[in-house]
């Protein structure tokens, strides 16, 4: 187990004590993603499987499955079970290759993560001994331009993760001028949604906005690139819709309410987030339930005050984790990703935790 490390908000390197057995599992397993899923390797592995810490016998819950890297990771460090959920068919079609590989102790379930609790119900499956949540959209999703995700590629304007609901020409073509500066400013944080989506709604009026190109033609002429910007202009209102069209927020804030149910006392729950609006609310969730937050007013509901008298979590390392030096320049997309991790405490629970 990595050691316990003080602080609330800076964010630290990972420790040097993953080395040894976590970095030779991952070392296998990001060999094995290189050679069969086309170089997309799981972020922070070494990290993840130090703080979950699989032990045989233990029931844990990969649920954010995509390409199955922490989902092998776990099942190669111990003789285990491992639940493995996506919404993404082609992820779920993976997963039952895979489960045929580990004779059966993978089992796939299709659903979105913030569902974690029906689903888990309805395989019979009891407590759990870790949930590892790895947010935002996977590789593959990013680099197949049929998906519309990227602003690099040209593609249908889709960004759906599974395969139902609105997609982002849904909302670009039929959300009021005033939904779509609400959508990019609040979930891509850009200082110039208005302007954005006062673009937006003059183009879609001469024709239908229907590909990325052409959303990102309009975004460029509104935020010109030069040579200041270090990353596209794009990316903002790109994420913005990818996260309303997903409900990413709410995927979120679902399974982090429902994990204190979920997990046995001991058992862990680590996220990798890759952005300040998931991590925000990552660290809220694990103040509010670990202790570390102000005592509830003695208005409050009677299920805050007892989760102030006795936290449902500690913080075995209260700061962000990061990816190491040597991980970051292998693979560019770690730089912004940040761990936290919770372990359940054997305190009572009787529902009704907000995230």
């Amino acid at each position: 187990m990595l050691p316990d490390q003080s602080g609330t908000n800076a964010t630290t390197k990972s420790p040097e004590s993953t080395a040894g057995r976590w970095a030779q599992i991952g070392q296998r397993v990001r060999a094995y993603q290189h050679k069969n899923n086309s170089g997309h390797v799981p972020v922070m592995l070494d990290e993840v499987l130090a703080y979950l810490n699989p032990k045989d016998g233990g029931v844990y819950v990969d649920g954010t499955f995509g390409t199955g890297g922490y989902a092998r990771g776990i099942l190669e460090a111990a003789d285990c079970k491992v639940y493995a959920i996506d919404r993404d068919p082609a992820a779920i079609a993976k997963a039952k290759q895979m489960a045929d590989e580990f004779n059966g102790r993978l089992i796939p379930l299709s659903g979105c993560f913030g569902d974690v609790a029906t689903l888990l119900r309805a395989a019979n499956s009891g407590p759990v001994d870790g949930l590892v949540l790895d947010l935002g959209v996977s590789s593959p999703q990013l680099d197949e331009a049929g998906r519309g995700f990227s602003f690099r590629e040209d593609g249908p304007l889709d960004m759906r993760m599974g395969s139902s609901g609105q997609t982002a020409a849904d909302i670009v073509n039929n959300a009021s001028e005033q939904e779509l500066a609400d959508i990019i400013f609040e979930y891509g944080e850009d200082r110039a949604a208005r302007r954005l989506a006062r673009r937006i709604v003059a183009a879609r009026a001469d024709a239908p906005i229907t590909t990325t190109r052409q959303l990102t033609k309009i975004v460029h002429d509104v935020l010109p690139m030069h040579g200041g910007h270090k990353t596209d202009t794009a990316t903002r209102t790109f994420q913005a819709l990818r996260i309303a069209v997903n409900d990413e927020l709410g995927e979120l804030d679902r399974a982090l309410a429902a994990a204190p149910a979920l997990l046995r006392a001991g058992g862990r729950l680590v996220v990798v987030s890759f952005h300040s609006l998931e991590d925000a609310r990552v660290k809220r969730f694990f103040r509010r339930h670990s202790g570390q937050q102000a005592a509830p007013s003695r208005h409050a509901p009677q299920q805050h005050q007892a989760q102030a008298a006795e936290p449902l979590f500690t913080l075995p390392v209260a700061k962000t984790v990061a990816a190491s030096d040597a991980e970051t320049a292998a693979n560019p997309r770690a730089r912004s990703a940040k761990l936290r991790v919770a372990e359940r405490t054997h305190a009572p629970y009787e529902g009704g935790v907000h995230a």
